[in-house]
């Protein structure tokens, strides 16, 4: 609990100090990126690491893995990273022209805008994270850590020559396994730009595996059973799914099944028989799981370090799940009622609502509160509904808090009752669609009840539903 209220805190603090020039804006272009020092990959470029939903990134066709070789034509592997920092954020300009570079393309160019906020500014976008706990079927941020190892060349040659690809010969033995996975590769390499060639490749991929009853089994740690399950991301359903994989600290011997994945990428092109790029996992199972299975979850993970790789073991990933009500406002970070900004041709701007209106009521819930009162409200709600979640769902976010559920479905009504109370100040709970559970309905439209200076009036707003998925490296 104490970990959510201090991510609230911590984020209005945050924009709170950033708004003593309440005249000053904030801008982005939608993504970041690390200085990359490898030799593979971008060496002392910018690498894109993650690409905003929605953002003006996005819509230029930024992806994860992209180098960004040059800024409105400067080199960007000639200035140094405070540089690239000013560059990337040019004053008096409202785009910038970048030439970026990836697996398919040797380059192009790109125009992306800045998105400006007034530094007093709080979106949606934040206040959904922030709120998350209102609708955790929906919304939440989540870690995890996959027991990879990865090897790439100490050579000092590009991953940007190697446009080709083609696997090893199929043990005959194995083919329906050796099949699988290897369409498993295909698919994610494919996405990466790369071509199937069987005739000339310039990489051969081999995989290896193992799965087998653990001779050294002494039986399951009794704590290791009570703690929460592996949790991690399913790119297939679009979700976090629990796994029968034991934690790091737990000893081999508790493992009643180990497995072993691997494949390598093997240089055919300019060294033949070099080994470029490897990645190993090692696994200690509670029950039997078919390897199969494992390449489909795992393959498009362990390929998020190819070309550019970041831990060379146990990789950390963040997963933002986000779906919520967008109406196009931003709200005053010192005076919540007030709205600061309004994006234009949103739903909000559509219905009428404008800056400097003032929000006395969404959905029949107060605005006049401060920050600090909005989170004290929010502790309370979710103290006050805790009773009225799922334990079977439970898991830890990104924040530490152990005690995320969903919530349960034969208390809906009671949930829904909760978020009108006023001593939860559950004004922020609009953003939420709630929909099939709670709003059995589905009727998303919004009542905003706002005062323009003397005039007071209510204004129908029906949000367009945002739904982000974000997989990063951490």
């Amino acid at each position: 609990m104490k970990r959510i209220v201090l991510s609230i805190l911590l984020l209005f603090a945050f924009l709170t100090g950033y708004a003593q020039n309440r005249s000053a804006s904030i801008c982005r272009l939608g993504f970041t990126y690390d200085i990359s020092q490898s030799n593979n990959w971008g060496k002392f470029k910018p690498v894109i690491t993650g690409v905003i939903p929605y953002s003006s990134a996005e819509l230029a066709g930024i992806k994860q893995g992209d180098i960004v070789e040059a800024i409105d034509g400067v080199q960007s592997a000639e200035v140094s990273p405070q540089e690239i920092a000013q560059l990337l954020n040019p004053a008096g300009k409202n785009e910038v022209i970048l030439t970026i570079s990836n697996l398919s393309i040797p380059t192009k160019q790109v125009m992306v805008k800045k998105d400006c906020k007034k530094v007093n500014s709080i979106t949606e976008d934040q206040l959904a994270s922030a709120f998350s706990m209102y609708s955790l079927e929906t919304t939440s941020e989540r870690t995890f850590t996959c027991p990879f190892k990865t090897v790439v060349t100490p050579d000092s040659i590009s991953f940007g020559k190697f446009k080709t690809f083609a696997f090893a010969a199929i043990d005959e033995n194995n083919r329906k396994l050796e099949s699988a996975i290897n369409d498993c590769i295909e698919k994610e390499m494919t996405k990466k730009g790369l071509v199937l060639d069987i005739a000339q490749p310039d990489i051969l991929i081999q995989t290896f595996y193992f799965f087998d009853k653990n001779p050294n089994f002494k039986g399951a740690n009794k704590i290791q059973i009570e703690k929460e399950p592996t949790f991690r991301y399913n790119f297939t359903q679009s979700k976090m799914d629990s796994f029968p994989f034991l934690g790091n600290s737990a000893a081999e011997a508790e493992a009643e099944y180990l497995l072993q994945f691997g494949f390598r990428m093997i240089d055919q092109a300019f060294v033949p028989g070099r080994i470029l790029w490897e990645c190993e996992a090692n696994e200690l199972l509670e029950d039997s799981y078919k390897l199969e299975e494992y390449a489909r979850i795992h393959v498009p993970l362990m390929l998020m370090q190819y070309p550019y790789v970041k831990y060379g073991r146990n990789v950390q990933y963040k997963v933002n799940q986000k779906t919520y009500n967008y109406t196009g406002i931003s709200y005053d970070i010192d005076r919540l009622e007030l709205i600061t900004d309004v994006d234009r041709n949103s739903p909000a701007y559509v219905s009428g609502l404008r800056p400097r209106d003032v929000i006395e009521k969404i959905n029949d819930n107060k605005m006049n509160y401060s920050a600090e009162e909005f989170t004290a409200g929010y502790k309370n709600f979710i103290s006050k509904t805790m009773k009225f979640r799922d334990p079977k769902t439970q898991f830890t976010d990104a924040n530490g808090f152990k005690r995320c559920m969903f919530w349960d479905t034969f208390q809906y009504p009671q949930v829904a009752d909760a978020l009108q109370k006023s001593g939860n100040v559950g004004g922020f709970s609009y953003l939420y669609y709630y929909a099939p559970y709670i709003n059995p309905t589905g009727n998303n439209a919004c009542t905003f009840e706002i005062k323009r200076g003397k005039n007071k009036m209510e204004m129908i707003v029906r949000p367009t539903i945002r739904r982000e998925i974000t997989v990063e490296i951490k």
